[in-house]
Order: C-alpha cells, then structure tokens, then sequence
C-alpha cells in the first residue's frame, strides 16, 4: 500500500458512471417492479451501497476509508444511438469521504456492484445484457480534481 500517513486528511469525493444494456422488454419488467426477484434497483441501489463500503476487501491495495456518502442513481438513457428494441440503464454513484486518499475506487466499486445486480436479478430473462462504459466521471480533493473529457 502507499504510505498516505503524511498527507492532511481532506473532503474527497468522486462520480463513477456505467451502464447496462438490455432488451425494451426488460426495462418495461424493471420499471415495473414485475421481475422475479422483486425490485431490481432497489436492491441493486444497496448493492452498490454495500460495495462502496466493501472496496477495501475487494481491492488488494486500497485503503479501507470511513466512507461519509454513498449515493447510487439510476437513469433511462434515451438517446438516439440505442438501437429500436432496445434500452440503456445509466448507473451513477457519487461517494464521499474526508480522508489521507482518493475515493475513486469506492465509486467504480459502488456503479460495478450496482450494475453486476441489475445483470443478476435479470438475466433469466435476458441473458443477452451487457455492462459497459464503466468510467470515474471526476473526483474533488487531495493533490488534484480529474474530471473526465
């Protein structure tokens, strides 16, 4: 692990974005609530809770961080460039910590584990979804703020 014990404890947070693609039909099951395994993003929202939290154990080298916010977001993306038929879930989690290091990881965990449940609690029905496009959208604190272009 990098050693972080010098560094000033700050306010860092930071915004991870992915999607899951999937069948009209299956969005139409999902808004619903009508899917086997109850409410889609209910739980996929904890899911991501939970995995944000979780990062430390699931990430070798990541440092385990007194995590202050998690907030998990979902979207319709509606675009012109999803296919007739189709249907794109936009996954947003914002996460927040005053610590010695980033929260990246925490958001990329937290949209991951939310997206990861969505493809679990649905894919009987459509075994054909795909997570794609996982990406940080930025993050605030420490030596410099990235926001992605």
């Amino acid at each position: 692990m990098v050693d972080v014990s010098p560094k000033t404890p700050t306010l860092r947070k930071a915004k991870a974005e992915g999607f899951v693609r999937m069948r009209a039909e299956t969005r139409r099951d999902i808004e619903s609530g009508e899917s086997p395994k109850g409410s889609v993003l209910g739980v996929a929202r904890i899911a991501g809770i939970q995995g944000a939290k979780q990062t430390s154990h699931l990430i070798p080298l990541c440092h385990p961080l007194p995590v202050e916010k998690v907030r998990v977001d979902f979207s319709w993306d509606d675009g012109a460039h999803v296919p007739k038929g189709s249907a794109r879930l936009r996954i947003e989690a914002e996460v927040v910590v005053t610590a010695k290091t980033g929260v990246e990881m925490e958001a990329l965990t937290a949209v991951s584990v939310a997206a990861l449940t969505v493809y679990d609690m649905s894919k009987g029905a459509d075994p054909h979804m795909v997570i794609e496009s996982i990406r940080l959208l930025e993050k605030t604190g420490g030596k410099r703020d990235v926001k992605a272009r």
